[in-house]
């Protein structure tokens, strides 16, 4: 991953350079923050690694500069990847870095989370983006083999926890909350969730996660 992550940083700091896609350029800064910090859940959680295995398609949302989605497409080969971006010029960019460092098993689109439907079951990943309660209701979801995963620093248990306890907890399951340990960080924090309950319908004319495998 080291060799990997060289060759990633190299292509932010020159291709792709006006795009600021990272605002970590310390080769071993950028190795441990962005690259191992993407892929330890996949090493560390149990429930993470068998969900993804078992389901075989990760939908990563507001992957900016392609984290976790284009570090884990590369450290698992096997299952398939679907970055989505609102920023077109970040899915341009992150599409061509995959092609650069040989990963065949991730693409990214232009679309908000709340466009798809995610109509396959899979594993959902936001990594440094806003909180659970603003991204959680804003989910498309029909079926009930989806677990959302959200990569949070320290404060989340202070900050989140309890609005998530006081306004989601009846429509959805906390079902991960591991301390996961990530060199040059203070703490890194997986929390993971599933819907309780499982809308009919959603009145709305989606793009399908299916479409894109």
């Amino acid at each position: 991953m080291l060799n990997f992550s060289l060759k990633y940083l190299q292509l932010l700091k020159t291709r792709f350079a006006g795009l600021n896609l990272t605002r970590i350029l310390d080769d071993q800064e950028f190795y441990e923050k962005q690259v191992l910090d993407s892929i330890l859940p996949y090493e560390q959680c149990l429930e993470f690694k068998e969900l993804l295995d078992k389901r075989g398609v990760l939908v990563d949302i507001g992957f900016g500069g392609g984290f976790p989605l284009l570090p884990l497409a590369h450290h698992c080969p096997k299952p398939l990847f679907v970055g989505l971006e609102s920023r077109a010029k970040k899915v341009e960019a992150v599409n061509v870095i995959a092609e650069e460092l040989g990963i065949s098993n991730a693409q990214a689109f232009h679309h908000r989370a709340e466009e798809v439907l995610l109509n396959r079951p899979c594993v959902v990943t936001f990594k440094a983006v806003g909180t659970v309660m603003d991204y959680l209701p804003a989910l498309q979801i029909p079926i009930k083999d989806v677990t959302v995963f959200f990569y949070k620093g320290p404060s989340y248990m202070e900050k989140e926890h309890a609005e998530f306890e006081k306004t989601l907890s009846k429509q959805w399951e906390l079902v991960v909350n591991q301390v996961l340990s990530v060199p040059g960080t203070d703490e890194r924090r997986l929390v993971g969730f599933k819907p309780r309950i499982v809308p009919r319908g959603t009145g709305k004319t989606l793009v399908k996660l299916s479409d894109f495998l």
